[in-house]
């Protein structure tokens, strides 16, 4: 079998780089990663995500804007409510994969 690292070329590398450097720095946030990891588990309000991580609602709401500037999440109005899902199948590829490798 061959070694998926040996079919990566310098282009591709060069190209990927910048945009996972980009999204290791999103995910690099405590607070935001297990916002990712619970979103991973399905589509979760703002209250709910407080609830799940015990901190204030302004704080989730911060980490929420950065995620949805960064599109790494996606948000859905219902009444008052807002809830939020993983935006991007790849993010949640790479958060189970760091999940089964830890």
């Amino acid at each position: 079998m061959e070694n998926p690292t040996e079919t990566l070329s310098h282009q591709q590398i060069d190209k990927t780089a910048p945009e996972l450097a980009a999204l290791f720095k999103a995910m690099s946030h405590v607070g935001r990663l297990k916002i990712l990891s619970h979103l991973v588990l399905g589509e979760k309000s703002v209250g709910a995500l407080e609830g799940l991580l015990q901190i204030r609602q302004t704080a989730v709401s911060q980490q929420l804007a950065r995620l949805r500037e960064d599109k790494l999440v996606q948000a859905r109005r219902e009444g008052k409510s807002i809830h939020y899902s993983i935006a991007d199948e790849k993010v949640r590829a790479i958060l189970v994969a760091a999940r089964d490798i830890y």
